[in-house]
C-alpha cells in the first residue's frame, strides 16, 4: 500500500486546525467548562466556513471506486453517471463534503485493509485540500452478522442477535471495542452500529437478526456496551433506527412502514435501548423511515418529524449528540416529497447528518437554496455543523494527522488475538433448542457426515457460501464430510440427490434460513429424517425455523452464517465446546403463533 506524505501546505492547515482544538478532549466526556471552550474553539473554525462548506459538512454521500483520485474506469463512468464528477476527491472538492460512507459489494469501496487504508488517507488529503481544511468522519455499516463491509482480512465477529444469545454484556462490549480499534486503524470513525431496535416482530423483513432480541431490558444492556466498546475504541457508535423499527413487517428500503404501538407501547417496548444508549453516551443516534401515529400524528416519517426529533429525542431523551438521517435514498423517506426536500425537512426536523442522497447535487443545492432563502437560518445550519466538528474533534481528527498508518493496519486489523476472542464469544453464542435421546454431541464413530442445505453467501465474499464452509470446519476438526448445497428453495430433483447423499453417512448436518410454511427446505429435512440417519437441524439466520419443522431430533441456531459463527457451531456439535446460548426471542408455534413453542431465554446443555 502506497501512503504518500501530505504536502506542506496541508500539513500546515492540519496543524493550524490542531492548535486551534489543542485544549479540548478526545474520547472523554469533557466538563461544562472545556466543553465551552471547546466551542468556542470549533466555532473559530465555523466562522473562517462559506454557506457552502457549511452545508458540505452535513452530507455523507456514497461514491463508487478502490481510490480516491483513480478508481478503475468501469467506477469513473458510474460516478460521473449518477454523482457528475469521476472521484471521491472531486465529489468532496465539489460540495465541501463533510464525510463519506464505505461500501462494499456494489460501490467496489472495500478490497482488503490496507485498500481501504489508503482510501481513506486519500479521502482525507482531499478533505485537506479544501478552502476550510477538515478531514472527513467517515462512516460504515459494520454491524457484524448479517450485515458487514469489512470481510477478508478483519476480524469477523457475532452479530446483534448472536450476542443476545450469548446475554454476556462484557462479550458485547469486548466485539464492539474489538470492531471499533480495526475501524480506527483504518481511519473508519463513525460506525452505524448498534441497532437498538427490539424485534418483537419474528416476521420482520429488515431488522431481524440484526436486533439483539425481543426484550428490551436485555437489548438495553446489550445496545449500552456496545456503545461503550465502540467509543472506548474511538469510534463513534450509533444507536439506530429511533423511534424503533422493530415490530414491522413492511422494509423502510421499499416502503413507508407503520408502528401501530400505543405512546404506552413505545414507552415500554422501543424506548428502553435508546434511553440506554443515550445513558452510555452514545456520541450519534439514526432515524428510522417509518410512522408513529402515537407520536407523531402528521404521518411524516421519524425521519423528517420535528415532533419525534426535536419533541421526543432531544426534548423528552434529552439527546445533543449528532442526529443522522437512515439512507435518504430509501423509498420510506421518499413517499411524499421530492428529493430536494427531503434533505430541507430533514433538517428543519432536527437531523445534522444527511445520509446517503440519492442525487447528491439536488440533495445540496435543496439546502442551499432553503437556507439563501431565509427558510434554514445560517445559525441553525452552525447548530448541526457545531455538533459534527464536536465528533471529529472528539475522535481525534481536528488534533492531529488524520492520516493511518500502514503498519498499524497490520498490527491491529484482523490480529489473532482478536480472532481468537471473536472464536470464544461466538461459542458462548450457540444456542442448542432440542437434543432429544442424547442425539449430539456427535459420538466418537460418527465421523463420516453430509453437510447440506441452503447455503447463503457470505455477506461480504460472494465466493464462498455456508454450505461448504461448514464442511470445511469438520473437516478441520477430523470429520470426513461430504457437502451439497440445496439452496433456499429446493426442487424434487435436488432433495432426492440429498436423500440419496445421505446413504452410508454417519449423520446429516442440515442447515436452513428463513424456513416458511411452504418452504421446500421444510420437504428437504422431512425426506432427511426419513432416511433413518441421524439429523443435526442448524439455522445459521432465524431461530424461528423451528418451528416449522416438526419432530426433529437436535436443532441449533447460530443467528448467522459468517465464518466464526459456522466454526463455532461445528465445534458444538463435535462436542468441543458447550452450548450456551440462549434465545433472545421467544419462538412461537407455526400452527398457532399465539402459543410460543420455545420462550425466549430457551436453551439446551449437554448436562440437560
Amino acid at each position: 500500500m502506497q501512503h504518500r506524505s501530505p504536502s506542506r501546505r496541508t500539513v500546515l492547515a492540519s496543524a493550524t486546525v490542531a492548535a486551534a482544538t489543542a485544549a479540548g478532549v478526545v474520547g472523554g466526556t469533557a466538563t461544562p467548562a472545556i466543553a465551552h471552550r471547546r466551542d468556542d474553539r470549533l466555532k473559530k473554525i465555523i466562522s473562517r466556513m462559506s454557506v457552502e462548506a457549511k452545508i458540505g459538512q452535513l452530507f455523507v454521500p456514497y461514491f463508487y471506486g478502490t481510490s480516491a483520485t483513480s478508481p478503475s474506469q468501469f467506477d469513473q463512468d458510474r460516478n460521473l453517471k449518477e454523482l457528475g464528477v469521476r472521484t471521491v476527491a472531486e465529489l468532496i472538492a465539489k460540495y465541501h463534503i463533510g464525510g463519506v460512507i464505505y461500501f462494499s459489494g456494489w460501490a467496489n469501496n472495500i478490497l482488503d485493509p490496507a485498500q481501504v487504508a489508503d482510501l481513506t488517507n486519500g479521502v482525507q488529503r482531499a478533505s485537506l485540500a479544501l478552502p476550510t481544511p477538515v478531514p472527513s468522519l467517515i462512516s460504515i455499516d459494520q454491524e457484524h452478522g448479517a450485515n458487514v463491509r469489512i470481510g477478508s482480512g478483519a476480524t469477523q465477529l457475532p452479530g446483534a442477535m448472536a450476542l443476545g444469545a450469548g446475554r454476556s454484556v462484557s462479550d458485547a462490549r469486548t466485539a464492539g471495542r474489538i470492531s471499533g480499534s480495526e475501524l480506527a486503524a483504518l481511519g473508519i470513525h463513525q460506525n452505524f452500529a448498534p441497532v437498538a431496535d427490539v424485534n418483537v416482530n419474528p416476521a420482520n423483513p429488515i431488522i431481524n437478526v440484526r436486533s439483539f432480541g425481543a426484550d428490551a431490558h436485555e437489548v438495553g444492556r446489550m445496545v449500552a456496551a456496545q456503545v461503550t466498546g465502540y467509543q472506548q475504541a474511538g469510534v463513534v457508535a450509533c444507536a439506530k433506527h429511533f423511534p424503533g423499527h422493530g415490530d414491522t413487517g413492511e422494509d423502510s428500503h421499499t416502503g413507508l412502514p407503520v408502528i401501530t404501538h400505543t405512546r404506552e407501547e413505545w414507552e415500554r417496548v422501543d424506548a428502553p435501548p435508546f434511553k440506554a444508549a443515550i445513558a452510555a453516551g452514545v456520541d450519534s443516534i439514526m432515524t428510522a423511515h417509518l410512522q408513529v401515529p402515537a407520536l407523531d400524528p402528521s404521518n411524516d416519517p421519524a425521519t423528517l418529524s420535528p415532533a419525534i426529533l426535536q419533541g421526543v429525542l432531544r426534548g423528552e431523551l434529552g439527546f445533543d449528540g449528532v442526529i443522522v438521517t437512515d439512507a435518504l435514498n430509501m423509498r420510506g423517506v421518499r413517499t411524499k416529497y421530492g428529493d430536494d426536500r427531503v434533505p430541507v425537512l430533514a433538517l428543519k426536523a432536527g437531523a445534522d447528518q444527511l445520509l446517503f442522497p440519492p442525487d447528491i447535487d439536488v440533495a445540496y443545492n435543496g439546502v442551499l437554496a432553503a437556507v439563501l432563502g431565509g427558510e434554514i437560518t445560517e445559525d441553525r445550519l452552525d447548530e448541526s455543523v457545531l455538533r459534527i466538528l464536536r465528533l471529529k474533534d472528539k475522535v481525534g481528527l481536528l488534533s492531529g494527522s488524520p492520516y493511518v498508518s500502514p503498519k498499524e493496519v497490520d498490527r491491529v486489523v484482523g490480529a489473532r488475538r482478536h480472532r481468537l476472542a471473536a472464536a470464544r464469544i461466538a461459542e458462548r453464542t450457540t444456542t442448542l433448542l432440542v437434543n432429544e435421546g442424547g442425539a449430539l454431541p456427535l459420538r466418537r464413530g460418527q465421523k463420516k457426515l453430509l453437510v447440506v442445505g441452503t447455503g447463503p453467501a457470505f455477506p461480504t465474499d460472494a465466493t464462498r457460501s455456508t454450505v461448504p464452509e461448514l464442511a470445511k470446519a469438520f473437516d478441520e476438526l477430523g470429520y470426513g464430510t461430504t457437502h451439497l448445497a440445496t439452496g433456499r428453495a429446493p426442487d424434487a430433483a435436488k432433495i432426492d440427490e440429498a436423500v440419496a447423499a445421505a446413504q452410508g453417512r454417519d449423520a446429516v448436518v442440515v442447515t436452513t434460513d428463513n424456513v416458511g410454511a411452504t418452504s421446500a427446505q421444510r420437504t428437504l429435512v422431512s425426506r432427511l429424517l426419513a432416511t433413518g440417519v441421524p439429523v443435526v437441524h442448524l439455522a445459521v439466520r432465524n431461530p424461528y425455523d423451528i418451528a416449522h419443522l416438526g419432530d426433529i431430533p437436535a436443532s441449533l441456531a447460530s443467528y448467522c452464517w459468517t465464518e466464526v459463527e459456522l466454526r463455532a457451531a461445528a465445534r458444538v456439535i463435535a462436542g468441543l465446546a458447550e452450548p450456551r446460548g440462549r434465545l433472545p426471542v421467544p419462538v412461537q408455534r407455526a400452527d398457532d403463533p399465539a402459543a410460543v413453542l420455545f420462550p425466549a431465554g430457551h436453551g439446551l446443555s449437554y448436562d440437560d
